[in-house]
């Protein structure tokens, strides 16, 4: 990815959450100088993964499979005792693929919180990571449903599905963005993302203009 894409990406972000009335900390409009005068406050931002991210996965087409989200708050797996907890907003956009993961720590709420349908298949991971043709069986607004393996499911606005550890998923948005919530145990980006099709979980970005915001991968400090 360019970084002209990120910035422009990051700006098409704030003005759909502005739209849907979803307010972002101070922090999140905060350029490299402003983080400069504050970055001796900001450890727990900076060790805990906070801040925006925006990602193709490693497929390096970014419209086609990829994401934007910023990680609101988050805890530490390597620092037991503080918080226990993360929150995400993301921009699913339209037709844009998330690819097939799981998570081996991790339980996450996913929130459709208004824009398009958020849609999904999800699998039960077999033992040597695979995709296993069981049923699976997940919350849907605190509702047990059973899917068949690899069935679409899809999200309107206020519903949501509990991902359990081991459960292969993949989403995208249909019939407009979507700006999908997330919340969950302590997120690790780094760690605890298994891919059915390994390719990177952050992107490769040319410097091809300067950066306006910083990712959470990015922090110099």
């Amino acid at each position: 990815m360019k970084r002209s894409e990120v910035n422009a990406y990051i700006r098409y972000n704030m003005a759909l959450m502005e739209k849907h009335r979803f307010m972002l900390p101070d922090w999140a409009f905060f350029k490299p100088e402003d983080w400069k005068a504050v970055a001796g406050s900001c450890l727990e931002i900076f060790e805990n993964g906070i801040g925006w991210d925006i990602t193709d996965f490693g497929w390096g087409d970014f419209e086609k499979i990829g994401l934007s989200l910023i990680t609101l708050r988050n805890g530490n797996i390597a620092k037991p005792g503080g918080k226990v907890y993360c929150e995400k907003i993301m921009v699913v956009r339209d037709g844009q693929v998330t690819p097939e993961h799981y998570h081996v720590l991790k339980t996450e709420d996913i929130i459709n919180r208004g824009g398009g349908l958020l849609c999904m298949k999800l699998w039960n991971a077999t033992e040597d990571s695979k995709l296993d043709s069981t049923d699976v069986h997940v919350q849907v607004d605190g509702m047990s449903k059973v899917f068949k393996a690899g069935e679409t499911i899809k999200l309107k606005p206020g519903q949501s599905v509990c991902y359990t550890p081991y459960l292969y998923h993949t989403f995208w948005a249909e019939g407009g963005d979507a700006l999908v919530g997330e919340v969950s145990s302590v997120n690790d980006d780094k760690t605890d993302n298994y891919f059915l099709i390994p390719k990177g979980r952050f992107s490769n970005i040319e410097e091809d203009e300067p950066i306006e915001h910083y990712l959470c991968n990015e922090y110099p400090f």
